[in-house]
């Protein structure tokens, strides 16, 4: 145990590791609470096909040889989950059906774009390291975790300012609709917060394993509370808990990081699973 001590408290010496840290627990808080409001909208499988299209952005921004992929990954990322949104109210193409051609498309893109114009002599690597966020993570500068928590902020602030309007949006939204509150904006602003997100947690987890970042820490708060509030404050703790375990554990085991994390949250869901059938015995 002392070993595991002393190699953890080698490794915070260098300054890749404070970062992942930092930037992992930002991101799995701001997941968690997004989480919470997609699962019960039953909008969870939107984030997987946006995480396939920021994947699709950023092999067109490798190609045009964009210094910062992010100028083009999160307006292309924004604009589609707003345009996705108000597709899956109205269009002949219901929501899943355009959330899964949306995804295979932007994939498949993003992967043939990726293969016949890139000049990186490791397109497979490149592939592999922003699908499932092997090393993005450990490979992190001071303007991007900057950037990430000046995102961060605004997606908690955002938030909490606007908790009461979420939570009624996320429950009644005929009824919202009835008493003159603009539920169509509160929508759209869900769809933003969604896209700013899957963006950031593409260095994490990676664009296909995004999905479980939101799903699984919320699901799992589930298992026990049944208030908004509770799911909400308890499914924070257990991303960031596991956020922080699978980041520390990939340093120490030299595994993958975003599956390593991934794990983490499974595993989590099942303790919570066999403590809410307990509890539901008792």
């Amino acid at each position: 145990m002392s070993n595991i001590i002393d190699t953890l408290a080698l490794y915070m010496g260098y300054p890749f590791v404070r970062y992942a840290l930092v930037v992992g627990i930002l991101i799995a808080l701001c997941s968690s609470l997004l989480g919470v409001t997609l699962v019960l909208k039953r909008m969870s499988f939107i984030g997987d096909g946006l995480s396939h299209v920021a994947f699709g952005a950023m092999a067109l921004g490798t190609v045009l040889n964009f210094t910062d992929n992010m100028l083009i990954i999160l307006p292309i990322t924004t604009i589609t989950a707003v345009v996705l949104l108000k597709s899956s109210q109205n269009a002949k193409i219901k929501g899943d059906a355009a959330i899964a051609m949306l995804s295979v498309g932007a994939l498949a893109l993003g992967y043939l774009v990726l293969n016949v114009f890139s000049k990186s002599a490791n397109v497979s690597g490149d592939v592999c390291s922003t699908l499932f966020g092997s090393t993005s993570i450990l490979t992190l500068v001071a303007f991007e975790v900057k950037l990430c928590i000046v995102i961060s902020i605004i997606v908690i602030a955002v938030f909490i300012f606007f908790y009461h309007k979420i939570f009624a949006v996320t429950f009644d939204e005929d009824f919202v609709k009835a008493v003159g509150v603009p539920a169509n904006l509160y929508n759209t602003l869900i769809a933003v917060i969604m896209a700013l997100i899957i963006v950031l947690a593409m260095n994490l987890v990676g664009s296909l394993l995004i999905s479980a970042l939101i799903i699984f820490p919320a699901l799992s708060a589930m298992r026990i509370f049944k208030s908004f509030k509770g799911v909400v404050i308890c499914s924070a703790v257990i991303s960031v808990f596991c956020a922080v375990t699978g980041i520390l554990i990939s340093i120490l085991a030299s595994t993958p990081v975003g599956s390593t994390i991934v794990c983490a949250d499974i595993i989590m869901f099942l303790l919570f699973s066999i403590i809410g059938r307990a509890k539901e015995g008792v």
